[in-house]
């Protein structure tokens, strides 16, 4: 067996963590993590009803202000934020950052394996740390959101200052379309990561560094050899086949 095709599932891991990054991007950067229902009655400033509250901004559309689309920013030393918004912003850009190094180690894996076959040693190393940079990817992206489903599913309130015109606490909440994404995005970070990690050929090639006999093409240096009797050409070489069957 060659050792490329040791590593189809692998490099289908790859295209998950990659696409598991971009998915963890829009997660972080979209408002819908929370969708608050307000009594239209009671806000005379948000007509349609509904705010979205994320963890870098919250936001509402009116059509009494000047602009429709109305968000106001929240910083990471907020202090009227609730613990888990903070928290989310700084294990969410980890997660970016993971998951970027992550994909740069498989990438590498991934090249030791399609055009590096001399030198196995740290080829094992590679796919452990893709592995486990993809697993720690899940989790911090995991964390942040299965406290936010918490909040919203105990309709946590959020002390906003004035200059927002959203109500502390809403009539009710409902997890938006960004906790959605980030969970399938955690999803196939898992997934990747587990790939990575079942990679085995590698680690039970290592036991024997010799090459051994299969019947199989081996790609390797070619030496010229000389024959003593001009009488055995073209056939086989005892010797050489002795030291293959021992």
């Amino acid at each position: 067996m060659y050792l490329v095709q040791t590593a189809h599932p692998q490099f289908l891991g790859l295209l998950l963590g990659c696409l598991a990054w971009i998915f963890v991007m829009i997660t972080t950067g979209l408002n819908e993590w929370r969708l608050w229902y307000l009594d239209v009655g009671n806000t005379s400033v948000i007509t349609s009803g509904v705010a979205w509250v994320g963890i870098w901004r919250a936001c509402f559309y009116s059509h009494v202000l000047a602009k429709v689309e109305n968000c106001q920013s929240i910083s990471i030393a907020a202090p009227f934020a609730p613990a888990e918004i903070p928290v989310a912003q700084v294990l969410m850009m980890l997660a970016v950052v993971a998951g970027l190094v992550a994909n740069i180690c498989g990438a590498v894996a991934m090249r030791l394996v399609y055009f590096s076959v001399a030198d196995r040693r740290n080829m094992r190393l590679v796919f452990v740390l893709a592995g486990m940079l993809y697993l720690l990817t899940s989790g911090l992206c995991l964390v942040p959101l299965l406290w936010n489903i918490n909040s919203v599913a105990k309709n946590n309130t959020i002390d906003f200052p004035q200059e927002f015109q959203l109500p502390s606490a809403p009539v009710r909440q409902q997890i938006g379309s960004a906790i959605g994404v980030g969970i399938f995005a955690s999803v196939l970070s898992l997934i990747s990561g587990l790939l990575f990690l079942s990679y085995r050929y590698v680690c039970r090639s290592l036991r024997s560094q010799e090459p051994r006999d299969t019947g199989e093409p081996v790609l390797g240096p070619q030496t010229k050899t000389s024959l003593a009797n001009p009488e055995n050409h073209g056939r086989d070489n005892p010797a050489y086949l002795s030291e293959d069957v021992s």
